[in-house]
């Protein structure tokens, strides 16, 4: 996952924070069976039953008094975890356990990297108690941070088709990239022409025209593609936030922008060399790239505005 996700799984989570720990606290409490860290076959059933209702599910265990966790992991769908056993480990010194041993009832701590799985967790602790010892342990749950806030959000389904829709978006990329040799190849293919060929005074004062048109084309589809390749392939986009999204529309337009700015330049130079045949044509490209600035300007403006306005009536 990169930096990008990282910040906005965290902006999500500070959106849901109530509602996670809630969940969180739900699930500590329907485990109510004492004897559940005795058997190892007791400890799969539960922990499969649990992670069918709830796939964000991580590891479960328990601490001692101390500090010392005196249970293996258990683990929900993930081998790597249940490899790393973690049992006699002194977690003493670990965040969790010191709130938890100051306070009462179920501690909540703030995202962190998991040691077991390497990503982005967070882990409830509420006290439990234990068999042969004096004063009472902590039962832990660990859970994916990523999978909590999909889930949460009913993103869960959607995220499934991701790989897909980025093949697709990968695709389409191939296809304009190809679009773009076809065009450069034209232009080169013009500039050779000029060059060595038998071309008459005319010829020689279009046809830079024709070259530039080809290379500006080029130019745009390949902006194209690349951007389309940033957004919806290589960065992580959160589709609920408006402004990701308008960025995404930002660069298309502003893509689509260059190209007929220059377009309408070069028809305007051609009626200075006396081709004026599409002067008027160029005049309304012109106007038009003036249009979709304006209409650009004023979607960023009030976007921004808006979610402005979203994000400080959730905060009330």
């Amino acid at each position: 996952m990169s930096t990008a996700s990282y910040i906005s799984v965290i902006e999500r989570y500070h959106d849901y924070r109530d509602a996670v720990h809630e969940l969180m606290s739900s699930i500590l409490a329907s485990i109510g069976e004492d004897h559940l860290f005795d058997d190892k076959a007791i400890q799969c059933q539960a922990m499969e039953r649990l992670g069918e209702t709830y796939p964000f599910l991580e590891l479960l265990y328990i601490l001692d008094a101390h500090g010392t966790q005196v249970s293996d992991n258990i683990a929900v769908h993930s081998k790597h975890q249940a490899a790393y056993s973690g049992k006699g480990k002194d977690r003493s010194q670990r965040p969790y356990y010191r709130m938890a041993r100051d306070a009462t009832g179920v501690i909540i701590t703030e995202p962190y990297l998991s040691l077991a799985s390497r990503k982005l967790c967070i882990t409830a602790v509420s006290r439990w108690p234990l068999k042969n010892q004096d004063g009472d342990g902590y039962l832990l749950l660990d859970i994916d941070l990523v999978k909590t806030i999909e889930f949460i959000m009913g993103d869960t389904v959607r995220r499934r088709f991701q790989p897909f829709f980025k093949g697709v978006y990968s695709l389409i990329v191939v296809g304009l990239l190809i679009v773009v040799a076809a065009l450069l190849y034209s232009a080169f293919s013009e500039i050779a022409q000029l060059f060595f060929g038998s071309t008459t005074e005319q010829d020689r004062h279009l046809k830079p025209f024709g070259v530039i048109i080809f290379l500006t084309l080029g130019l745009a589809v390949f902006d194209l593609g690349k951007t389309t390749l940033e957004e919806e392939v290589l960065m992580h986009k959160d589709i609920f936030r408006h402004s990701s999204t308008r960025r995404t529309i930002t660069r298309f337009i502003a893509a689509i922008l260059i190209a007929v700015s220059i377009e309408a330049l070069l028809l305007m130079f051609k009626a200075a060399l006396g081709d004026g045949q599409h002067l008027i044509e160029a005049v309304w490209m012109m106007l038009a790239a003036v249009g979709l600035l304006v209409g650009l300007g004023l979607y960023v403006f009030l976007g921004a505005k808006a979610e402005a306005l979203l994000l400080s009536s959730r905060k009330k």
